[in-house]
């Protein structure tokens, strides 16, 4: 089992407590922090983080060769966001007042733990400063029983609004209130950003504990499995993992993969290797693996995956393609990195969605539109994507740390459009 990736599942609850979380793996392991504000002093041979309004990251190792390898994944998953003035008072009951955050599976969210975790914005009055917050304490969002729905197991339609409010106490008032206030001792309390969040801690199933399941397996098994990666790696080029936040509501923000947090990074790192004049150059022999989750068959309806490209858990990485470039994958892209993972002996398998179904997107074809680079769209096989506990193979996890590492460590150089060879 391992450790790292539960603990990180565990104790990551919002993109805040990710980003945090990272911080410290990198510094435990030697690398140094970059500030946006601050002009960047970057070496060949040096580890460096920069950070992104405490939710997005990018950390990076400098090699001898000027290009970039980069792994692109994300640190948020869907949950709810608490409102201001969130107390509702229904008879002796104290609700919470939560709005969506992302596409989440609804019915799974009722009658499991859930906890209220997210950032705080505290003040003396001249100074803000955010801080990462936690409740202590458990609720849960109960079903409506049975009895009082006859029929609900001919179909279930939670209303956001009335269905999905946790319970924050019964008889008494103000103890968000009250624990925030003690979190912010002597500051003010200037505002925040505080999500309701699945706490149930990370579990093995099957009679070989083959599979793990656990909240935010989308997409926070990607985000660490790239920087475990990135630490054991020992890169030719520039080794780049970045963990953007937003993807589940479009990554439109300063701090998504639609914004320039990835572009001025990369160009800032050339700036400080004196190489601004090959930015370009390198840019073209630069590679984006564009790291999300993957629908595995599910046992129940196998009649909802592709006919011919059926992906399996515990099969190997998951390289998706799609017509319409919802995925970023063409030819060119799945065979480099299908040469990378047969070097690593990291088994992979191809995955189409059914003709008739719609398609998700990620962040890969985003990130393209504002650093224009050949990508591939990449990821584990998993079960019930978006619900408040997912499922996935735990053999998969390693395969993508071997596969990631073996990328980083690989030099990827572009002759014109039509040639590429790449050196691991």
């Amino acid at each position: 089992m391992n450790n790292l990736l539960i603990n990180y599942l565990n104790k990551s609850l919002t993109p805040y407590h990710a980003h945090d979380n990272a911080v410290k793996l990198l510094e435990k392991n030697g690398f140094a922090e970059l500030k946006e504000n601050q002009t960047f002093n970057v070496k060949v041979g040096g580890k460096y983080f920069v950070s992104r309004d405490g939710s997005a990251l990018i950390a990076f190792k400098v090699g001898e060769d000027f290009a970039f390898n980069i792994v692109a994944s994300h640190s948020d998953s869907p949950c709810f966001k608490l409102k201001f003035n969130p107390e509702i008072k229904v008879e002796n009951y104290v609700k919470f007042n939560v709005e969506k955050y992302g596409g989440g599976l609804l019915y799974s969210w009722l009658d499991r733990p859930v906890t209220v975790a997210g950032r705080v914005i505290l003040t003396d009055g001249k100074t803000f400063e955010s801080q990462t917050f936690t409740s202590s304490k458990t609720f849960v969002i109960p079903s409506l029983a049975i009895h009082l729905n006859r029929g609900v197991n001919d179909g279930l339609k939670l209303n956001p609004q009335v269905d999905l409010s946790p319970i924050a106490d019964v008889f008494k008032t103000g103890g968000l209130e009250e624990e925030l206030k003690s979190f912010a001792g002597d500051r003010r309390i200037a505002d925040y950003d505080l999500f309701v969040v699945c706490s149930q801690a990370p579990f093995t199933s099957g009679y070989e504990d083959e599979l793990l399941c656990s909240p935010r397996i989308d997409n926070l098994a990607s985000a660490i499995s790239s920087l475990e990666s990135l630490i054991a790696s020992t890169p030719k080029s520039i080794a780049v993992a970045y963990i953007a936040d937003n993807e589940e509501v479009g990554s439109s923000t300063k701090q998504g993969a639609g914004s320039k947090f990835l572009f001025d990074v990369l160009r800032r790192i050339s700036e400080s290797l004196g190489k601004s004049n090959e930015f370009d150059n390198a840019l073209a022999s630069s590679f984006i693996v564009s790291d999300d989750n993957a629908h595995a068959i599910h046992p129940n309806h196998p009649e909802l995956s592709d006919p011919t490209n059926r992906v399996k858990m515990g099969e190997g990485i998951v390289i998706k393609h799609h017509a319409n470039q919802n995925y970023t994958t063409d030819a060119f892209s799945s065979s480099i990195i299908k040469k990378i993972f047969e070097d690593a002996n990291v088994k992979y398998q191809d995955f189409f969605m059914r003709s008739d179904m719609p398609c998700g997107g990620t962040l890969g074809a985003i990130s393209s539109h504002q650093v224009s680079i050949r990508s591939v769209d990449i990821g584990l096989a998993q079960l019930a994507m978006h619900s408040a506990v997912e499922t996935f193979a735990i053999k998969d996890y390693s395969f993508a740390v071997e596969g990631l590492k073996k990328f980083f460590s690989c030099k990827i150089v572009a002759d014109g459009a039509k040639k590429v060879t790449v050196e691991c």
